[in-house]
């Protein structure tokens, strides 16, 4: 491959780096675990992607996940954008007439409803752990079974349990209270199962109509008990794409390509090696206006690349800088507090 576009998702979680050709085929994956130190992560990633990619150009880059506005810092990313849109736009690469999307990640979940190829609809869940990957690993752990095991003990149960799903809290209870009764493990992890597609089902889809195609994305997806209770529960059946770890960073690598076409410009991209150098972060409080923003800086080796967090404008991207280390913008004056703005704007 001479040249393609790097896309890139920052989670909690996992890093997760894609490496797409001119058609949109995955050439590269990897798939890291973040471990609360995202630089690190990043930076490992690059330097693999920087072995196999020596000889290659990169000619778009974009970004997603909770930690996107940092990568995108770090990397000279052409597209920074939310996981909806990333997730949306991998789906339909693969299934063009999807109309739902089911996504598990190890700490939030998601349901995005598309119509004519656009997202009509969605919601999230960031509160409780019941509904993400996290929960069926601490169950896993209790149990004393790999958490790659899940899924096949699941489908051998022959009368899975009931437990209480609503919660982390009370499912952990639940779950112990049947292992002190003499329920299986099998009947106890298919009750899991079916527990945790309750949650997810009362909490995001809250009675939607959830159509076929369905797509089945994030982590979790690999888990062939949740696989299973889905379909069970929808009565439909589920899809599970081939990299169904890393849609994220598909979708951020195919919306940096469109965005470098439609703009018709270089990529800002900064090179496997410009990720090598010692970064630091810090927050501040920005006092110069009733809004009290928090606003987060990066540093590098050369100075600033960048500031994110406020929100009427002051300070975003401020400091970013250019493949040759020049400053591309600076940070303007407090225009307004956000309720003169909205004033203003209304």
């Amino acid at each position: 491959m001479k040249e393609g576009s790097l896309g890139i998702d920052v989670g909690s979680v996992s890093t997760n780096l894609v490496v797409i050709d001119k058609n949109d085929n995955i050439v590269e994956k990897i798939y890291l675990r973040t471990g609360g130190r995202p630089i690190n992560a990043l930076k490992k990633g690059m330097s693999m992607l920087s072995n196999h990619f020596e000889d290659a150009k990169i000619t778009a880059s974009g970004t997603t996940g909770s930690g996107r506005q940092l990568a995108g810092a770090l990397i000279g990313a052409d597209v920074v954008k939310n996981e909806i849109t990333a997730h949306a736009v991998a789906a339909c690469r693969i299934v063009p007439n999807v109309h739902t999307i089911l996504e598990i990640g190890g700490q939030d979940s998601k349901i995005i409803f598309l119509k004519d190829g656009v997202v009509c609809d969605f919601a999230m869940n960031t509160v409780c752990a019941a509904g993400t990957g996290s929960f069926l690993d601490r169950q896993a752990s209790r149990l004393e079974i790999p958490i790659e095991e899940f899924g096949s003990y699941a489908l051998r149960s022959k009368s899975p349990v009931r437990i209480a799903g609503r919660c982390a809290v009370f499912g952990e209870s639940d779950m112990i209270s049947k292992q002190q009764t003499g329920h299986s493990n099998e009947d106890i992890i298919a009750g899991l199962c079916d527990a945790m597609v309750r949650n997810y089902l009362c909490n995001l889809a809250k009675g939607k109509e959830i159509a076929a195609p369905i797509i089945f994305q994030g982590g979790v997806a690999a888990n062939i008990g949740i696989v299973a209770a889905f379909e069970k529960a929808l009565i439909k059946k589920v899809i599970i794409p081939q990299h169904y770890d890393v849609m994220g960073a598909y979708g951020a690598a195919i919306l940096a390509k469109e965005e470098v076409r439609k703009s018709n410009k270089t990529t800002r991209f900064f090179g496997f090696g410009h990720i090598k150098q010692d970064f630091m972060t810090r927050s501040f409080e920005c006092r110069d206006c009733t809004n009290r923003c928090e606003v987060i800086q990066i540093k590098s080796d050369h100075g600033t690349i960048a500031h994110w967090g406020d929100r009427c404008g002051k300070w975003g991207g401020a400091g970013v800088r250019n493949q040759n280390n020049s400053k591309v913008t600076t940070h303007n004056s407090c225009p307004k507090n956000v309720e003169e703005i909205v004033k203003t704007k209304g």
